[in-house]
């Protein structure tokens, strides 16, 4: 018997046991190993406030400066006294050097000032661990104005004594600064006066709840609303005080008085025109600079909406800082009475000539330099 004659039984099954095929590898998952961060791990990391920032850092230099600064005034209105009772207050020091290392850094918001003092490395070291809040920030600020603008005098004094700034040549100058008020917030002697017996009547009644259910709310809420009632009537009352000022304004550009309004949100701010053209509540910061070194000398917050007649104020306020008799240039665009005026207390004056609008040549100006008109 031959192994041809018997038949094929299972062909291919025999031949994949004779020749079995390769196995396939199974397909895994590859995951990349990397580092995740664990904000969980608690950590011991002794540090202290004096290594955080550089020898040149410019916080200690505002702090070196406030510390030789004459804060004598502002001592003499503490009344704790080592061995009194009574709550500690801040050392003016740090109010004064957060104040200032804020305006460098070009910060001038209190409540952005006190959530830096625990998130900034600068202004945590200025505090020193002292805890600081926007409050305190925002009385002191309008509580000592004197002597911030005593700084200016005394730093610029300084610089005199040292001879670094001699004000040969003075330039002024003015910009519009944005108020913090609305235009809805501008109103007619009419209104404001409603709005003021409204807000008397609204303390009445206030009280009047307070009395008659004590329980009505916390005393914590009664003393805010009372305060909020409080202010919104002094408000008030400085826009109605402003309006004669407003309606002289408006009687001598020709205009009703009856259309003069003020901000029950900032009396002060006035109306002006932008760099953009629009019309917006603002102020108008005049800065008088020494030409040579770039340093400010003389600054002037004005509620006119125009630079005409901010010169001879600002050289009062710097002759009268720092004592300069002597001849001294300013340059500024003036009208014709105030080059007299200068002249007659014979100081040079550098200004741009003056031209009368209504008489200058209009020059034609191509709206599109791109294309040339054949």
């Amino acid at each position: 018997m031959t192994t041809s004659s018997i038949p094929d039984l299972f062909p291919e099954d025999l031949n994949m046991i004779i020749n079995p095929r390769p196995l396939a590898k199974p397909l895994v998952a590859v995951v990349a190993r990397v580092l995740m961060p664990n904000r969980l791990q608690v950590e011991l990391r002794p540090s202290d406030l004096e290594s955080l920032l550089p020898e040149d850092h410019r916080a200690r230099i505002v702090w070196a400066y406030v510390e030789q600064a004459d804060l004598s005034g502002i001592y003499a209105g503490i009344k704790a006294v080592e061995g009194g009772s009574g709550r500690t207050p801040i050392a003016p020091e740090i109010l004064f050097s957060l104040w200032l290392y804020a305006t460098v850094e070009g910060v001038g918001s209190a409540r952005t000032i006190a959530r830096l003092t625990e998130a900034h490395d600068a202004y945590r070291w200025i505090c020193g661990g002292v805890q600081v809040n926007h409050h305190t920030l925002s009385d002191f600020r309008g509580e000592h104005e004197a002597e911030f603008d005593g700084l200016l005098t005394d730093s610029v004094a300084a610089l005199l004594a040292v001879k670094a700034v001699e004000l040969k040549r003075v330039a002024q100058d003015g910009m519009r600064v944005r108020a913090s008020a609305g235009a809805s917030s501008f109103r007619r002697r009419g209104t404001l006066e409603r709005c003021l017996e409204e807000a008397r009547t609204q303390i009445e009644t206030l009280k009047r709840q307070v009395e008659d259910d004590p329980g009505v709310m916390t005393r914590r809420q009664q003393a805010a609303r009372e305060r909020a009632q409080r202010e919104r009537q002094e408000r008030i009352e400085q826009a109605l005080q402003r309006l004669p000022e407003l309606e002289k304004l408006k009687e001598k550009q020709g205009k009703k008085t009856e259309d003069a309004r003020a901000s029950t949100t900032d009396a002060e701010a006035t109306v002006m025109k932008m760099g953009d053209g629009g019309f917006r509540p603002a102020y108008n910061a005049q800065y008088a600079t020494d030409t040579e070194t770039q340093v400010i000398v003389g600054v002037e917050v004005s509620t006119a909406g125009s630079d005409m007649g901010q010169l001879v104020p600002m050289i009062d306020q710097v002759n009268e800082r720092y004592s300069k008799t002597r001849s001294s240039g300013w340059s500024m665009v003036a009208i014709q009475p105030i080059i007299n005026w200068i002249k007659q207390k014979r100081r040079p004056a550098f200004t741009r000539p003056y031209q009368n609008r209504e008489t200058m040549p209009v020059t034609p100006v191509n709206r599109n330099p791109g294309t040339v008109k054949r």
